[in-house]
């Protein structure tokens, strides 16, 4: 069954499971290929302000592994491949955290060739950024880092996936403004590039002096008038920096977690309409259905799919009571919630 999550005009697509209850996120997974971008469509060292060596190299292909019995199996599979970027000198590994969400093992793999096991340090779900220690030398130079405010946006951008420059593609960034996710996800900003990178999960954007400013997670589409562009969501690579320390110390971030309901969204012409439920969440176990249509947080309206976000967040960390008004066959409902913090029903990592 397919389903089209909106925010604003971008379009992200997602399919539901056979039960639908937990629409299965659309990540990219890879199986190796001799494909290549048109050459010009890629960057080339003699027409870039920088070593274009050193992205081509720090950009590692990671193939995961997930128990089948693990919480996010069924909506993201066992078998999770994607990229990630070294970002510091001793190789440690910046992606994007679907990918290694609850992993029982992860190799890493470099442009030349040579695979090394990998650690899932750390994962923080407000960012949907995650980090993998190397379990072995990786001997590669890290891509440098810079925030939205000082990254060259303006005019090409390079998109670079595991694989040399032939997976290294030239775009431009179309947007950057908030993104609301249909799994209770919300960035104040994201960057959106087009043309898509058909290997974006955990893909580096540079700007155009070849500093990290995102990590490629998602691909949309958007209507421009009567055309459709087709292109990238990344996550900006400058979310880790004031939680890193913390990351690499405990796995997780210095922060209460959120509460968390256990249903996947949609904003209609209607309002948000609930088209997925986590099963045995705490949505569920609330009673809140397939087809409710969200109307009010602790009897304030909402105002799209960010605004009751915020609003559920606001009412305080994991574990809170979330007052919900429901719209069912014309007729208000009136159901409370107890959230939960997510990160206590996924498999934690254990050191390979």
């Amino acid at each position: 069954m397919d389903a089209t999550r909106e925010s604003g005009e971008s379009r992200t697509r997602f399919a539901l499971n056979d039960d639908c209850r937990t629409p299965a996120i659309l990540t990219h997974v890879a199986e190796p290929t001799h494909w290549a971008f048109p050459s010009d469509l890629q960057p080339k060292s003699g027409e870039v302000p920088f070593d274009l060596s050193v992205p081509l190299d720090a950009v590692v292909a990671l193939r995961v592994e997930i128990p089948e019995d693990a919480f996010t199996a069924s909506i993201l599979g066992t078998e999770r491949t994607g990229n990630g970027v070294v970002i510091d000198d001793n190789g440690l590994v910046l992606t994007i955290g679907y990918l290694i969400t609850e992993a029982a093992s992860i190799w890493l793999t470099t442009h030349s060739g040579h695979v090394v096991a990998g650690h899932a340090l750390a994962y923080d779900q407000v960012t949907g950024l995650g980090l993998v220690q190397p379990l072995g030398k990786l001997d590669l130079r890290p891509v440098p880092r810079t925030d939205i405010a000082s990254a060259d946006l303006d005019d090409d951008v390079f998109v670079i996936g595991h694989g040399g420059r032939g997976h290294a593609l030239r775009a431009r960034v179309f947007a950057r403004r908030e993104f609301a996710g249909y799994w209770e996800y919300l960035l104040d900003e994201a960057l959106f590039t087009t043309p898509p990178h058909p290997e974006w999960s955990g893909a580096a954007l540079l700007d155009g002096n070849g500093r990290l400013v995102g990590i490629g997670s998602l691909f949309v589409q958007e209507a421009a008038g009567d055309d459709t562009v087709k292109g990238n969501m990344f996550v900006p690579s400058e979310l880790i920096d004031p939680i890193l320390d913390a990351m690499l110390r405990t796995g997780r971030p210095e922060r209460e977690p959120r509460p968390w309901l256990g249903i996947y969204t949609a904003e209609t012409k209607d309002g948000i309409a609930i088209q997925g439920l986590a099963g045995g969440g705490p949505a569920e176990r609330a009673g809140v259905q397939l087809g409710d249509v969200v109307r009010a947080v602790a009897g304030e309206a909402v105002e799209g799919l960010a605004d009751f976000y915020r609003r559920v967040w606001r009412r305080g960390p994991a574990g809170v009571d979330v007052p919900l008004t429901l719209a069912r066959d014309g007729k208000a409902r009136n159901v409370i919630v107890h959230s939960v913090d997510r990160s206590a029903l996924l498999k934690k990592p254990s050191l390979q």
